[in-house]
């Protein structure tokens, strides 16, 4: 193991990550509307990194302290105090940036007002809007000694704080919750005058121009004022494994947890008077400010994702039409197509109908007999789901995985479990000891009276919807043997005391970890024999620092090691004598960097793996994930081009150096090239 000064922090490299959403929200480049979505992403994010990474950060501080190991807590404390800072540095920089948005917008007659420049006419008509539309969805909270704020806040909602004077009496406060998950945050005015001017106001500030109507007839006041603020709470919740319960009664006991958790950050209203945040603290019983994070008049910023376009189309990003897959298209069904020839689609270029549709015939198709899957995240409507309780109508055995502990999914998974459960699906409801992160489907058929299956293996979720906006890899095949070991897959889940020799697949946590290190030592022995070497790598995150010490040998070999890693990244390219010969570059642009894949160039016979685990401790050891190889030359190559693409962007991708500033790739003399954009062209020029 090598010292630690050589392992970059991965919390700092996700707010690295984070600024390079930023900086597409600052690109004049990027159309605007898509320019303030991109805010919203950013928030989002941020969000995210306070519920699990900060929350993490802050329980090993107590762990260390409980302990006794005082080095621990001052260092865990240093790396507190650098996130602070840098989030502090990014909270300044994202207001100037939505600054500059606002002014953008302005520019194609878009203007977002808030309740201090509204003229008569338009404050009569929201005042009316807010009696027809919003007022049946406002349920104020009136705080009292017996009310316990923490326990009524919603972790995702975003919340006004309401102070109520009266004279000679003592301030009494209330609180309010936007009711965005009823209707839209954002309210467009009818013009008074010009239709060429499209004015758009926040629900939050319809509110507080209405505070009275609220109010009226309920309490006393001379004036009101409201302040936006919301909570983030830690997301870990602990399983009780003593009671003597279901697992999906242990896993709703366990989000309870979640939504009484400690706030780990409090955002609020920067203009907040000081008395009304000292009342909001003590309610919140924060012990210190440093949860506190003053800024802007909008909180929870992420519903801007969906900030609508009211102007030109050319205001977003032209829409890239899904491309139809001739290897599927050209066959009558999608088991002759997958007979035909291994099969792998790239979504969103690709369309995630073809999956959709190969689970639709396959639950209707009378030759089928068995249908296996696993879920982690799926649409709110999903199309898979309802052709697996179609199968099930039509005879057919039907298992499927659920992961109820899917981040952030929990709620969503234990009512899909119900679900399928109800209609005769066999749900296994995952492993107490690892989550179920792999992406499989099996469809077993029965042709000439022997048993053959088809197989799916991918490098994101079964969701229509992410389908759209994440790439990912999804690889059909009719291999026998892949087939078979993706069987043996659901069987650990099911009976993990039975263990079967994966030849082919990389499987978390048996063998992945040692397959790979299997893989780049071969690479490192190949550059010793002055044979063909190299390792091209594309992950969402490269943490685990086992495996970059594998890198690291591996670069000191003379390997050539290229990385696109999307999110965090504790590798350090360039150190002298550890890592000069290891590259790194992260893309961020319109659809979501997701897929894992490794090639090892293998002595001139390239070997090439698709994957659903990040190099992440967790991913290697405590999921179950696949890697599964890709045998098919063709689809080989197409792999391998398509990286050669991303490693070639000198648009979108920046470096990841020691520093991880997030300088963009230097173009040099080269063309632009947008690797996105240029996939979809490839992807369709082989149609």
């Amino acid at each position: 193991m090598y010292p630690e000064q050589i392992y970059y922090p991965k919390e700092l490299s996700w707010l690295s990550f984070n600024e390079r959403v930023l900086q597409e929200a600052a690109d004049k480049h990027n159309p605007i509307v898509e320019r303030i979505r991109f805010l919203g992403i950013f928030s989002s994010n941020m969000d995210e990194f306070y519920r699990v990474r900060v929350a993490e950060v802050k329980r090993q501080i107590y762990i260390h302290l409980e302990e006794g190991n005082e080095q621990a807590a001052v260092n865990t404390k240093l790396l507190m105090e650098k996130i602070q800072q840098k989030v502090i540095t990014l909270t300044e920089s994202f207001e100037k940036v939505y600054d500059d948005v606002l002014i953008g917008l302005k520019r194609y007659n878009i203007h977002i007002v808030d309740k201090n420049q509204l003229t008569p006419y338009q404050q009569e008509w929201l005042i009316n809007y807010f009696k027809n539309k919003i007022l049946r969805h406002i349920a104020p909270i009136l705080l009292h000694k017996k009310v316990n704020l923490v326990d009524r806040l919603n972790d995702f909602g975003t919340y006004l704080y309401v102070a109520i004077h009266k004279k000679d009496r003592a301030t009494k406060y209330a609180t309010i919750e936007l009711p965005t998950e009823a209707m839209s945050r954002f309210i467009q005015i009818p013009p008074e005058k010009s239709r060429k001017k499209k004015h758009i106001i926040l629900i939050d500030d319809v509110i507080q121009l209405c505070l009275n109507i609220i109010f009226k007839g309920f309490v006393e006041f001379d004036e009101m004022e409201a302040y936006s603020f919301k909570v983030t709470r830690d997301s870990e919740y602990s399983i009780n494994d003593e009671i003597d319960e279901s697992f999906v009664e242990k896993m709703s006991e366990s989000m309870k947890q979640r939504l009484i958790a400690e706030p780990v950050r409090v955002i609020y209203d920067a203009d907040m008077p000081l008395e009304m945040l000292k009342n909001l603290k003590k309610r919140l019983k924060i012990s210190s400010f440093d949860s506190l994070i003053a800024g802007g008049a909008y909180r929870n910023f992420k519903d801007f994702i969906g900030f609508p376009n009211v102007g030109r189309s050319y205001l977003e990003n032209p829409a890239l039409p899904a491309i139809n897959s001739r290897h599927f298209t050209d066959f009558d069904t999608a088991f002759d197509a997958i007979a035909h020839k291994d099969i792998l689609l790239y979504y969103p270029y690709h369309r995630f109908l073809h999956f959709t549709e190969f689970v639709r015939q396959a639950a209707f198709d009378p030759s089928v007999k068995h249908i296996r899957l696993n879920i982690y995240r799926v649409a709110t409507k999903s199309r898979i789901v309802s052709s697996l309780i179609d199968a099930v109508d039509n005879g057919k055995t039907v298992t499927v995985v659920v992961e109820l502990r899917a981040r952030f999914d929990e709620e969503a998974n234990i009512e899909w479990s119900k679900t399928m459960t109800d209609a005769g699906i066999r749900v296994v409801l995952g492993s107490p000891s690892f989550k179920i992160h792999s992406k499989l489907c099996v469809v077993s058929r029965e042709e000439k009276g022997e048993l053959v299956h088809y197989s799916h293996f991918g490098t994101g979720n079964f969701n229509e919807k992410t389908a759209k906006i994440y790439t990912d890899f999804s690889l059909f095949t009719r291999n026998q043997e892949l087939a078979q070991e993706a069987i043996w897959v659901f069987d650990l889940i099911q009976l993990p005391y039975r263990r079967n020799k994966f030849q082919h697949l990389q499987v978390s946590p048996l063998n992945a970890r040692t397959k790979i290190q299997i893989l780049v030592r071969q690479e490192i022995q190949n550059a010793n024999e002055g044979l063909p070497s190299g390792i091209t790598l594309k992950v969402n995150n490269l943490v685990d620092q086992q495996l970059i010490d594998d890198l690291y040998r591996a670069s000191q070999a003379g390997v050539k090691v290229k990385a696109i890693v999307r999110g965090m990244c504790s590798l350090i390219p360039n150190i002298p004598g550890i890592s000069e010969n290891i590259t790194i570059t992260s893309i961020v642009d319109r659809f979501l960097e997701h897929p894992r894949v490794m090639v090892f160039t293998n002595a001139g016979q390239p070997k090439v793996f698709i994957s659903s685990a990040d190099w992440m401790g967790r991913n290697m050891d405590n999921r179950i994930e696949v890697g599964c190889p890709i045998y098919d030359n063709d689809l080989k190559q197409q792999i391998i081009h398509i990286l050669e693409i991303q490693l070639k962007d000198t648009i979108k991708a920046r470096v990841i150096d020691a520093e991880q500033i997030n300088k963009y790739v230097k173009r040099g003399n080269r063309k632009k090239l947008r690797s996105q954009v240029e996939i979809y062209h490839y992807l369709k020029s082989l149609e």
